[in-house]
C-alpha cells in the first residue's frame, strides 16, 4: 500500500550551495526531483518533495546518495473529526470547554 511521505533535504545556507544541490536534483531526470520546492529564498535552506512510496526506506531511495543519510522524512497522515475524537477519548482529553 503507497503512503505519502514529506522528503526533506536540507544544504548549507550559501548560494553556491543551493545552486549544486538544486543542479543535482534537476539533472536526475526524476520527477520527484526535478518538481522538488526549495524554501532558500526564505532563508529555509532545504528541499521539500510530497512523495508516494510503500514505506520509509523507498522514499528515502529518491534521495541522490550524497543526501540519503540527512534527508528528512516524514510519514504523513489526514485526521478526520471522527479520528479526532477517538484519539482524544483514548489520551483521555476532552474536546468541550
Amino acid at each position: 500500500m503507497m503512503q505519502r511521505y514529506l522528503v526533506q533535504v536540507a544544504h548549507e545556507a550559501n548560494p553556491q550551495a543551493c545552486a549544486n544541490v538544486a543542479r543535482i536534483f534537476l539533472l536526475t531526470g526524476s520527477h520527484y526531483l526535478s518538481q522538488a520546492d526549495w524554501g532558500c529564498k526564505d532563508r529555509d535552506h532545504h528541499a521539500m518533495m510530497i512523495v508516494e512510496a510503500e514505506n520509509r526506506e523507498e522514499a528515502r531511495q529518491i534521495v541522490p546518495p550524497p543526501f540519503r543519510a540527512e534527508a528528512r522524512i516524514v510519514l504523513l497522515c489526514k485526521f478526520t473529526l471522527e479520528e479526532i475524537d477517538a484519539l482524544t477519548r483514548e489520551h483521555g482529553n476532552s474536546t468541550s470547554s
